[in-house]
């Protein structure tokens, strides 16, 4: 199943065509893309036997977030180990912080730059369907609703800015976490715990690897937050950025306005971003 949010609007994604759930549920299930992840087991029994005959075709740069409001929005730094090792920075577990709310974007949108050195982070995004506290790691996948791309867009100097990095703060300006296009539940791809991921900077691949290079897989990084906090329905976790961002990079490199960032994941889709000038500057 795929699923998206058409315009502010909850759809079933069937090819190019979309679904609207609000109408072909008869009001069941709300049109607001957030509240479905609240009634998850509930929504799935009833997609299974949804009939896609009233799909229709629609325009993929209506596309937002699939998620656009999560309660909660874990990031996980240091999941690769070559991300690792370009960085300089040993660590024996992943960094968990959080990315905003008000930091989401679709996957068409334009991202403002705010000056200093933006950088780029492709990441697999899981969204939990059920929530829950002390997730055993064998059951985590049965926790997930689905599968979408994300960009953990980063501005290095406030990230590293003082004693204690502010891993939060330098990712989290004005449309640093574009999501989407769509949300796929892990039944749709061979093995959710395999696909290829990569950033492609003005037609140039910057990053390129799989997410079973992850040192912490999916599963396993929903066992250990749950073991500290309760996870929520809806809430977002992603899931960590493998080697080439341009920090790490000799010498580093970074993203100028007028830069176009795409960003890819096997089985989900892409992400087309243009780095655009913050408004009121020139």
């Amino acid at each position: 199943m795929r699923l998206a949010n058409l315009a502010g609007r909850l759809v079933l994604v069937d090819g190019d065509r979309a679904l609207d759930v609000e109408r072909s549920s008869g009001g069941t299930f709300s049109s607001d893309p957030q509240s479905v992840y609240e009634r998850w087991d509930e929504f799935r029994a009833w997609a299974q036997t949804a009939s896609l005959a009233g799909a229709e075709g629609f325009d993929p740069r209506q596309l937002c977030s699939p998620v656009p409001t999560p309660r909660q929005l874990f990031a996980v730094g240091l999941n690769y180990r070559d991300h690792v090792d370009e960085v300089g920075l040993a660590h024996d577990v992943p960094v968990v912080f959080t990315k905003y709310v008000s930091s989401i974007a679709g996957p068409y949108d334009d991202i403002p730059h705010p000056g200093g050195h933006v950088d780029w982070e492709v990441e697999l995004v899981a969204v939990i369907g059920r929530g829950g506290h002390g997730i055993r790691e064998e059951d985590a996948w049965s926790h997930v609703a689905g599968l979408t791309i994300g960009q953990d867009i980063s501005e290095r100097i406030t990230q590293h800015v003082g004693v204690t990095p502010q891993f939060s703060l330098g990712k989290s300006f004005p449309k640093f976490a574009p999501m989407g296009p769509v949300l796929v539940t892990p039944d749709e791809l061979d093995d959710p715990d395999d696909v290829a991921l990569e950033t492609v900077v003005n037609g140039e691949t910057v990053q390129s690897s799989r997410t079973s290079f992850m040192t912490s897989s999916v599963s396993r990084l929903i066992a250990q937050l749950s073991s500290i906090t309760t996870l929520l329905p809806g809430d977002v976790i992603f899931t960590g950025t493998p080697s080439g961002v341009g920090l790490g990079m000799v010498p580093p490199r970074y993203l100028n306005v007028g830069d176009e960032l795409v960003t890819r994941i096997e089985g989900v889709g892409e992400l087309r971003n243009r780095i655009v000038a913050r408004q009121g500057v020139a």
